[in-house]
């Protein structure tokens, strides 16, 4: 019950509540814009802006996973954002075999969580993060736009 109230009340702002909705996704808040974006497509939105709002939105989830990691110690994110150190410890060990290129598979459930959060504890160059972590979330919400204008 608590989804639908949140879900209908991002759905009434339409390219802007996609934005919010990409914004939650995006952080570390469990939440899914995929399903928002297919909702207000099938709802008459046009579909390249509802792809840009998605990607703008989860992009700056991400900038705040970073912003976390890169702010907290890892103590604080193991306790206040619930991912377990084995998880965090494993992404920092391909963090720093591939670096920014990780943020690649930034738009993974749960695990992009992760990789953010580890490429700011990591202190890996902010520039290169944003560019690897922004080309796999556009291509994630270009898929699914592709999915969906076959329908």
């Amino acid at each position: 019950m608590y989804i639908l109230g949140i879900t209908s009340f991002i759905a009434q702002y339409g390219y802007t509540g996609m934005g919010m909705a990409a914004f939650l996704a995006g952080s570390f808040i469990p939440f899914s814009s995929e399903a928002i974006l297919t909702g207000l497509y099938a709802g008459g939105l046009e579909l390249w802006p509802l792809i840009m709002a998605a990607t703008i939105g989860n992009v700056l989830g991400g900038v705040f996973n970073y912003c976390i990691g890169r702010l907290c110690n890892e103590g604080w994110v193991y306790r206040l954002f619930r991912i377990k150190e084995e998880k965090l410890e494993s992404t920092k060990l391909k963090v720093r075999k591939y670096g920014a290129w990780m943020g690649l598979l930034a738009w993974l459930p749960i695990l992009g969580t992760a990789i953010t959060i580890a490429l700011g504890v990591l202190r890996v160059n902010f520039g290169k993060s944003l560019v690897a972590f922004t080309i796999g979330k556009f291509l994630r919400y270009l898929a699914l736009g592709y999915i969906l204008s076959l329908t």
